[in-house]
């Protein structure tokens, strides 16, 4: 085992190395745009009118997208396409939108507006920064819970359900969650559907962003949500959402959504105040390219697998060799997603990130994974090794856990 001062003076050699590698936000890679190309030119002249007959260069279609933009993207939720939602290229956009008509006006069922309530939301650690961000500025109090290899941790979200009636709700990714690659299982779908709520319009917020991104043969297979809820006689609790942000173009994709048919009823009357309709022209070409796609969505999600798993390989076999005797760190091995999760033994989350930032590599801000930013533990650091090449991600990883060695041993070092 090496002294630290011995890693100390590793750490200068990369120091002049000048590095440059970025692990910090999980984009994917040029090869990964590459895949969706031809897209750009996939719609022409002679694309003015749908199969279904909806004129894309002209106002009429609807709130809810195309149809054939509902019949594609429901295969993804496992849903019907009366169930959904397609809007323009962002979740996030959809979910902020479902949740401020919850403040102004309620949803579906609600007594009154959730902005008369003092409104508070559970939500899952280490969890997504940009659901924490989005809450915290619509005003919602954020209720913490853990996330388990099983999802949320049903007994602390179920005791909190029912003792509070302003708990408006629960948000977490569940399927191969950021960061951690969790996936609900069968128990947990069962009793987030069933559970007894405080609040009558308890509302499960499920950011399934990552349901088809799989990294390997052996993909996780969650219950579905919308008809677990169905089954439980709660048919209106959950709004599912997801894109095709890390499928086609990260900038330019489709955002969708999806919940009950009277779900999307209330919400399509709102929102007919705010547009005339989403950008008709952009759902067309997804619909186009990824049906043409060789092997359709599978397909293509394959494709985007080859590019992806080599760089969680790297992660993996880096982080076992030079951290694996379980003193400094432990992490996830995910089947799918973006990210992997590492969690130090001692508290130096901070000083790891400083460290790597130090030698090059801009790695996510410790703390981004729990509210407010602040880990209480000081331990979580999220990876996302989606974006460089392979070789940079197994470069990156080599001086990450450098960071995590000589992190620790200056926190064991007596005085």
């Amino acid at each position: 085992m090496n002294t630290l001062h011995e890693l100390q003076e590793q750490y200068k050699v990369v120091q002049g190395m000048n590095l440059n590698l970025n692990m910090q936000r999980g984009q994917p890679s040029d090869a990964d745009f590459d895949l969706a190309n031809p897209m750009l030119t996939i719609v022409d002249e002679n694309d003015v009118v749908t199969p279904s007959g909806i004129a894309l260069r002209n106002y009429p279609g609807g709130q809810t997208g195309l149809p054939e933009a509902r019949e594609l993207f429901a295969t993804i939720l496992g849903v019907r396409p009366a169930e959904m939602i397609v809007g323009n290229n962002a979740s996030l956009k959809l979910m902020s939108n479902t949740l401020m008509w919850a403040l102004l006006r309620g949803l579906k069922g609600s007594e009154r507006p959730w902005v008369n309530e003092s409104p508070k939301m559970i939500v899952t650690v280490p969890g997504y920064d940009r659901h924490f961000s989005l809450l915290d500025a619509l005003g919602f109090e954020l209720v913490s819970v853990a996330i388990t290899p099983d999802g949320p941790d049903m007994d602390a979200v179920e005791a909190l359900a029912a003792s509070d009636p302003t708990i408006k709700g629960i948000m977490f990714v569940p399927t191969y969650s950021n960061p951690t690659g969790d996936t609900v299982s069968d128990e947990t779908v069962q009793r987030l559907v069933a559970m007894k709520t405080a609040a009558p319009d308890f509302t499960i917020f499920a950011d399934d962003a990552y349901r088809v991104h799989h990294l390997g043969d052996d993909p996780a297979k969650p219950l579905n949500l919308l008809r677990a809820c169905e089954a439980a006689g709660n048919p209106d609790r959950v709004y599912l959402f997801g894109s095709t942000s890390k499928i086609t173009f990260a900038g330019a994709g489709i955002g969708f959504m999806a919940s009950s048919e009277a779900n999307v009823a209330y919400l399509n009357k709102l929102t007919g105040f705010q547009s005339i309709g989403p950008n008709k022209i952009e759902q067309y070409r997804h619909v186009k390219f990824i049906n043409s796609y060789p092997g359709g969505l599978e397909g293509l999600m394959r494709d985007h697998a080859a590019n992806l798993r080599p760089k969680f390989e790297a992660v993996q076999e880096v982080l076992a060799r030079e951290l694996g005797d379980g003193r400094y760190a432990t992490w996830t091995n995910p089947k799918g997603g973006y990210f992997v999760s590492l969690d130090t033994i001692c508290p130096v989350a901070d000083r790891v990130v400083e460290l790597a930032k130090g030698a090059g590599v801009a790695l996510t801000p410790a703390g981004a994974t729990y509210p407010h930013k602040k880990d209480p533990n000081n331990s979580n650091i999220r990876l996302s090794p989606s974006r460089p090449p392979v070789a940079e991600v197994a470069q990156a990883m080599e001086v990450v856990a450098l960071c995590v060695k000589i992190a620790t041993l200056e926190y064991d070092a007596p005085g």
